[in-house]
């Protein structure tokens, strides 16, 4: 594996951060779809990759009931860093230390396997579109539009900051299984609590869970494929 593709993947990252803001500034429509998909791909590479990742590789240092719980730590941790104040400063720079987490997340996750690396990648890759149309979202709500492409691009710029910490960093095997964990926690809250409702709310019915549905199984095919 080139060391410089995670760097590559962080900058894909950026961009599609990036993409999934001007997607937000100039259209509604396309965008709820985009989260319900991405809510079921990211809660696929939770369920259907992170979680056997971090029991096989946590194996014979800690037992499934540590593991799972390290996972919902990671899910609560993620809901505090989501329910601080939405609309204002501290909101977006929640928004920039998720972002950054998820590239952390890539450059720590190719230190395991090329697999694992590419998996974590591609759901980031995925929902970080949200992210920068949620970016632009709280902007709006703060009645702060003049500002909101600076915000915006600090977001794109987080993911691949994140990237280099991740490969800057080396951690045992142990310590794996429990990041691992907790970025599993974090990927089913992103998923079920915030794509997958934005997604109904606006697409209802059928539509709305046709398009997580699509996600998981999409992601459970590349898992597949992968492993």
């Amino acid at each position: 594996m080139s060391p410089l593709l995670p760097f590559a993947l962080g900058i894909a990252a950026s961009l599609s951060t990036y993409a999934g803001g001007v997607l937000a500034m100039r259209f509604k429509g396309p965008r709820e779809l985009i989260f319900g998909l991405t809510g079921g791909f990211v809660i696929g590479l939770a369920l259907l990759d992170l979680l056997p990742e971090a029991l096989e590789s946590g194996k014979g240092l800690y037992d499934a009931t540590t593991i799972i719980g390290t996972l919902v730590a990671g899910l609560g941790l993620y809901l505090l860093l989501h329910r601080l104040p939405a609309g204002g400063a501290v909101g977006r720079l929640t928004l920039l230390l998720h972002s950054l987490m998820d590239g952390l997340g890539i450059g720590l996750a190719f230190q395991i396997s090329s697999s694992t690396g590419w998996l974590v990648a591609a759901a980031v890759l995925a929902h970080d579109m949200a992210d920068g149309a949620n970016m632009i979202g709280m902007s709006m709500v703060a009645e702060d539009s003049q500002k909101a492409h600076r915000w915006l691009l600090a977001n794109a710029a987080a993911p691949l900051v994140g990237v280099a910490i991740g490969q800057a960093i080396r951690v045992d095997v142990g310590a794996f299984a429990l990041l691992l964990a907790v970025f599993a926690g974090g990927f089913l809250y992103i998923g079920a609590s915030e794509l997958i409702p934005r997604s109904h709310a606006v697409m209802g019915g059928w539509r709305g869970a046709l398009s997580s549905l699509v996600g998981l199984v999409v992601m459970g095919g590349i898992v597949h494929l992968f492993h």
